[in-house]
């Protein structure tokens, strides 16, 4: 996964929110982390303090008149052959894709409104003296110097040279070793990432964790499956673009052999599905041994570089990969380690160079491996640029501007309400036993809850930031946010800490605090409409709730217990029980096919934490909201019952639009199934949506009950 500049490369900020994010792309984002986000997506803006005197709120849409876009259904279609086409069939045909997308649906229009709200934000920011005008000002010469293209363009590759000069100048693989740990707070990439996050094996302090790297084209399979060679061409032409542009010498012949080392580094990668497994992701080592159990790369250069040198322990993610890294580095040819790190310097820097850099990154990565066919807006890039830098700074007047009081009181309700309908299920349960169920409440009555925003703000009071400076800006703030994270190693956690700004539309569960969190911008429509009919809002933000809570349940979470600690609490004979549902879930999602895409599948291992949230999610959604009914019937609305209004409720969260080259991309590099799946997927597992619907076994979507999937 590249290491972005500008935007990390997942839709949850975790706990990175520099423009140069420390590692971003290196950053666990898998199963085996801590933070679970609801969903990803291509990045957009996510984020950013100052006044907002005067600035007048933009609204959100409402779905409908109770909470559904009927105008947006398909009628004509059974629920039981097409559920997403039933209910936002007339929607799918009637929408395109924004041609700065890739993809489209409930998600990015809602983000496109926190991005309409972060800019009226940022242009009402009065431009100062950052080093004297506080945040306000800080944010203003970041978002407007991003904007002032002209300035941009006419010092071209200039602010790039010194980084290429410090690679040229590299006379020695211990030099190579410095810049790349460097890089945990600049330009460029390392073969290894470095991060610093809650101990899974001791949730009340910080460690440093190692992961597999190195690659700038995505997963493994990239560089090894038979059917991505249309990309590895295009890639080894983009790597040569990039030097040419950068000035470094036969970059045709050095994209050669960064490809071939990469190709190298891949094969020694876990594949996504090990490195989600929590039971083999958590490796002790002493940084002193280093040298010792991944011989051939000099970590303490490495380590005295990213200012990691004081640590003394931490965790190997992928232990049996990170020896063959290293061998690899051992192995290589300084002239190719220069070019590797020239082009991933390039590659980083380009969004923020002229046109000729910015251009190239774009139609490599967005263009042709998404399909994305035109460039967003300068503005809209500045927004990303600038809230990346400063995450929570423009958070405060976000949350003065569109997160009522009431909003919070409203969504404790739901989440108590979802909560206890977990806890009944739990009950419920026939295949597990007495003595897990106990462990599994004392998990449930744990859990943490964050809604809207954090109560302590971060201090952005130490970010130098100047104006007419693009790069430098992103550089001061990628060290800034590095510094924040490494010192912490062998402190307390800051249990506080949120790990997305209250603009982003997301939500996240954290298994080693044990907490689920929603910050304000994913409180609106689709998922959450205060004034709409409570069985929507239950099949909306309640499955959302369900999804994140069941997240500490699903095939990685239930590993942890109620206090984030990393250990089994299961029975054999429970755990055996749960594996064969999870397996019978897995095969239904591999099943599906995608005509646009011969043989592509959804990866089941990889995503079968996200299947097994939505499915319990929905589940105890359902029971939550049968709950709310006090034994009352539900009114009819419009001819649709409760339950059926629950379910269409979620379906429309999902609804989602792909350009061909997105969902691959998905499909290969992320962990969530694809949204229009979701849909309808975990639905044909749950009797209560046959009967609301009437669906039979002559529909597409029947699954028999005995076939039917019953986790939680």
């Amino acid at each position: 996964m590249k290491k972005t500049l500008l935007f990390a490369a997942t839709t949850i900020a975790l706990t990175l929110g520099a423009p140069l994010a420390a590692n971003a792309g290196d950053r666990c984002l898998d199963d085996a982390c801590d933070l679970r986000a609801l969903y990803e997506a291509p990045a957009t803006s996510g984020g950013a303090t100052g006044t907002a005197t005067g600035t007048a709120a933009v609204s959100a849409k409402r779905f409908g008149t109770w909470g559904i876009d009927t105008d947006g259904m398909n009628r004509d279609v059974r629920p039981g052959a097409d559920f997403f086409d039933y209910v936002s069939g007339t929607w799918a045909a009637n929408t395109e894709i924004p041609a700065d997308k890739s993809m489209y649906g409930s998600f990015l229009g809602l983000r496109d409104l926190s991005e309409q709200r972060v800019h009226q934000l940022l242009e009402s920011y009065p431009k100062a003296d950052p080093a004297t005008g506080g945040d306000a000002a800080k944010l203003a010469a970041l978002y407007q110097g991003y904007l002032d293209e002209k300035t941009v363009e006419a010092l071209d590759a200039k602010p790039l040279q010194p980084y290429l000069d410090a690679i040229r100048n590299a006379k020695d693989k211990d030099a190579i070793a410095r810049l790349m740990g460097e890089s945990s707070a600049s330009l460029g990439r390392s073969f290894f990432g470095s991060y610093v996050s809650d101990d899974q094996r001791n949730p009340d302090v910080y460690t440093l964790y190692f992961s597999q790297s190195g690659l700038g084209l995505g997963d493994r399979e990239m560089y090894l499956g038979e059917k991505f060679a249309p990309q590895r061409e295009r890639y080894v032409a983009y790597i040569a673009q990039l030097l040419e542009l950068g000035g470094w010498a036969d970059p045709k012949g050095h994209a050669d052999a960064i490809m071939k080392l990469e190709t190298a580094i891949a094969q020694a990668h876990w594949t996504r599905a090990e490195s989600r497994d929590r039971d083999k992701t958590y490796n002790p080592v002493v940084l002193a041994e280093l040298d010792t159990v991944a011989p051939g790369f000099p970590w303490q250069t490495y380590l005295a570089a990213a200012g990691l040198d004081y640590a003394t322990d931490g965790v190997i993610r992928q232990d049996t990969a990170l020896p063959k890294i290293a061998s690899i580095f051992a192995d290589a040819d300084l002239d190719t380690l220069q070019a590797w790190q020239a082009f991933h310097t390039i590659d980083n820097a380009a969004p923020m160079l002229s046109r000729r850099f910015a251009d190239a990154e774009f139609e490599f990565r967005s263009k042709f491996l998404s399909g994305q066919p035109e460039q967003a807006a300068r503005w809209k890039r500045a927004v990303s640029y600038t809230s990346s830098a400063m995450g929570e700074a423009i958070g405060r007047d976000y949350v003065e501007l569109y997160f009522p009081a009431d909003a919070k009181a409203k969504m404790d309700a739901l989440v108590s309400n979802v909560k206890a309908a977990m806890g009944a299920r739990l009950d419920q349960l026939e295949w597990m036993s007495p003595a897990t169920k106990a462990e599994a409440h004392a998990k449930l009555k744990g859990f943490g809850l964050k809604i809207g925003h954090p109560d302590t703000w971060r201090d952005y009071s130490g970010l130098q930031v100047a104006n007419g400076d693009v790069l430098g800006n992103a550089v001061r703030a990628a060290q800034f946010e590095w510094d924040y994270r490494r010192v912490r190693i062998g402190k307390p956690v800051d249990k506080g800490e949120w790990g997305m700004t209250p603009q982003t539309v997301n939500a996240y569960y954290n298994s080693v605090k044990n907490e689920i969190v929603f910050p304000a911008a994913i409180l609106q429509p689709p998922f959450f409409d205060p004034a709409a009919d409570p069985a929507v809002n239950y099949g909306g933000i309640g499955g959302v709730i369900g999804h994140e809570i069941i997240h500490g349940f699903d095939d990685q979470g239930r590993k942890s217990d109620g206090n984030g600690l990393l250990r089994d609490w299961w029975t054999a004979e429970d755990a055996a029980k749960f594996e064969v549902q999870a397996a019978k879930l897995g095969a239904q999602y591999e099943a599906y096919e995608f005509p646009q895409l011969p043989g592509m599948h959804i990866n089941s291992k990889v995503a079968m934490g996200e299947n097994i949230g939505d499915l319990g999610g929905l589940t105890i959604a359902l029971e939550a909201y049968r709950r709310s009914l006090d034994g009352k019937d539900a009114p009819v609305i419009d001819g649709f019952t409760g339950e059926q209004r629950f379910f269409m409720g979620w379906a429309q969260v999902w609804r989602t639009l792909w350009r061909d080259d997105a969902l691959r991309q998905q499909l290969v590099n992320g962990t969530h199934s694809p949204g229009h799946i979701r849909a309808f997927a975990p639905l044909r597992n749950i009797d209560a949506w046959y009967d609301a619907f009437g669906v039979t076994e002559a529909d597409a979507l029947w699954v028999a009950p005995e076939d039917r999937v019953r986790i939680w």
